[in-house]
This record gives C-alpha cells, structure tokens and sequence, in this order.
C-alpha cells in the first residue's frame, strides 16, 4: 500500500496533518485514486474536495483523471480540471 505524500501514512481521506487541505494523498499507484483508494476513474470521488474528481497515481503513459492512453490522445480529457491529459 502506498504512502501518502504529505505525511507518510497509509490512511485515505481527512486526518492529514501535512496537507494544505488535510487530505491525504496518495501519488505512486496509477490503479487506484490518490484522494480514496477506490480503482474508478472520473466524478464522485468523496475525499477529493472541490474537485470532485478521482485522480490516480502518475506512471508516465495513462492520464491520472481518466485512465487513457494520454500519449495516443489529442491531449483534451473533459475529466480533468485543465481540460488537458496530465501523466
């Protein structure tokens, strides 16, 4: 189990106490969303604040918001905040 980035727990959701926001946040598992653990892709993530957006971790080939191919793509992900595929 990762790691979160902030304060090296394993836990998920509020708590963190080296967070800006107090969320614990995890970025080394591309399979699972970094704000709940959960393996979906997209809306509805419960710890993600504002957002409210699954974000998995980075592995450098599949957008972190959508889970797609982000270098085969036109660069344009409706998912992410930017609008843009981020690896």
């Amino acid at each position: 189990m990762g790691k979160c980035i902030y304060c090296n727990s394993s836990g998920y959701g509020g708590g963190c106490v080296g967070s800006p926001r107090h969320i614990h946040e995890h970025a080394d598992d591309a399979s699972k969303c970094g704000f709940c653990g959960s393996t979906s892709h997209g809306f509805g993530c419960p710890n993600s604040g504002s957002i409210n957006r699954h974000k998995h971790g980075h592995d450098g080939v599949h957008c972190v918001w959508c889970g797609r191919d982000a270098g085969g793509t036109d660069g344009m992900c409706n998912i992410s905040p930017s609008h843009r595929h981020e690896r």
